[in-house]
């Protein structure tokens, strides 16, 4: 008889011995079956939950770049930057970071700036947003009714607003705000939008600085800009200053007295056109190299004025990456667990099943059988009742993931690497536990085993 017939017999030997004792087979399996599906189902659910979290965290940026003004009288500000003008940061460079960087997905600017509101008697101080579609797409913001600005609005400046739920709320209670009109500073605007409700903690608004999205009225970008104030627009007062004695448009405005004389008084004006850039990256791992790149061509487009700062959200980054590896961990650990105490079972039913046929273990030596042969044919049964429960428990798992999902809403995400491990795992487990069954069975004596009853 060669290896391979060798090899088939006393697996044909160790299949029967399996469907022989199909009662003593399944109870073993159990162990195996609710391991594997425990596994899958606890993946699925962990999956699911991390995903949502890290839906989350993009919703307020961890695949954006910040990008803020710099002027004279901010601290941070270099003093390279006096006497050297800058147009300072402009709807002409979201222009260009859009076309030039090809890492990037949007370009959202913003003009904000603080006002009243106004609407039948109600008067209230409320934040106006200059902004555009990108905006809502950037920070995953929805429209609970209404719709977006268009591009024949976003390009004529149109008097037109998208508001925030709270807003909504004050002005307009119960009434539908879409075509009705809200008064914002001393212009009026038309309604074409609500955005939903998006509940943001004031913990989330200090450390990631999340924007609070239902108290904010939002108009288009142009319409910011024409009608209500564009700092890039030379007045003819800040000329007639700049005469006096002042440096110009480098972000520092002299105002001088009537004489030569007389003390000098520095006055700081923000002459930046936008208040912020928000530019998102396809991937998190693009984020510093992309904002290298936005920043050497940022200060190309300024003269060489560093007149910016350029910010990556280095904390949400990091709580991601921390939420990667506490699920990884006590994933991993739950499916130890399970297969651990899975494996276990196999080797305590096959330890009982060799006492349970140490007779036969006997007449298998005396007929000439090798324990290498005996090792085998345990072992065999072993792997087979734990590959079998592995397929069986495969199915059960994802059975059980969609269920959980179907009654209970919670998101679950059964990956094809989860069945793979979890089916790699248990035919592991097999082997390694049923190897000293098998190796127990192999060392008994032939002689004591044939007088065994």
């Amino acid at each position: 008889m060669n290896y391979l017939e060798k090899y088939f017999y006393n697996l044909n030997i160790a299949l029967e011995a399996v469907f022989a004792n199909r009662f003593r087979s399944v109870l073993t399996a159990l162990g195996i079956i609710f391991g594997v599906a425990a596994v899958i189902a606890m993946l699925a659910i962990g999956t699911g939950a991390r995903q949502e979290i890290l839906d989350q965290m993009k919703m307020v940026g961890v695949n954006n770049i910040i990008i803020r003004p710099i002027y004279a009288e901010d601290d941070r500000r270099d003093e390279s930057m006096e006497g050297r003008f800058s147009p300072g940061l402009t709807l002409q460079d979201v222009e260009s970071i859009q076309r030039i960087v090809p890492t990037v997905q949007r370009v959202s600017p913003e003009v904000e700036m603080s006002l009243y509101a106004m609407k039948d008697g109600i008067r209230r101080p409320v934040r106006a947003a200059g902004v555009t579609p990108d905006y809502f797409e950037v920070f995953s913001l929805g429209l609970s009714r209404g719709r977006m600005f268009t591009r024949q609005q976003m390009e004529e400046g149109s008097p037109v607003a998208v508001i925030g739920n709270n807003i909504r709320a004050i002005f307009f209670g119960n009434t539908d705000p879409i075509g009705r009109q809200i008064k914002a500073g001393n212009n009026w605007l038309t309604v074409i939008g609500v955005v939903e409700d998006r509940m943001v903690t004031e913990d989330a608004v200090r450390s990631l600085g999340v924007s609070e999205f239902n108290n904010v009225i939002y108009t288009p970008v142009q319409t910011m800009l024409l009608r209500f104030q564009d700092r890039s627009v030379v007045k003819i007062d800040e000329i007639q200053r700049t005469r006096a004695g002042g440096r110009g448009r480098g972000g520092m405005v002299i105002i001088t007295g009537g004489s030569s004389n007389d003390q000098e008084e520095l006055k700081y004006e923000n002459y930046h056109q936008l208040d912020r850039v928000v530019v998102q990256v396809d991937d998190s791992n693009q984020l510093t190299p992309t904002a290298d790149v936005v920043r050497r061509m940022l200060v190309r487009r300024h003269n060489g004025v560093e007149d910016f700062e350029v910010i990556i959200p280095e904390l949400l980054l990091e709580q991601e990456q921390r939420t990667k590896d506490i699920f990884n961990i006590v994933l991993g650990a739950i499916a130890g667990i399970s297969l651990v105490v899975g494996g276990i079972g196999i080797m305590n039913i096959m330890l009982a099943s060799v006492m349970e046929r140490t007779r036969e273990i006997g007449v298998r030596l005396a007929v000439g059988a090798k324990k290498t042969d005996v090792v085998f044919q345990f072992l065999s049964e072993s792997t087979f009742i734990s590959v079998a429960g592995g397929i069986v428990g495969i199915f059960l798992g994802i059975g059980l993931s969609r269920g959980i999902m179907h009654f209970t809403d919670i998101l679950t995400i059964v990956s094809l690497g989860s069945v793979i491990i979890s089916f790699g795992v248990a035919a592991t487990v097999g082997i390694v536990f049923g190897y000293m069954p098998a190796k127990k069975a192999a060392a008994k004596d032939p002689v004591t085993s044939l007088r065994y009853e």
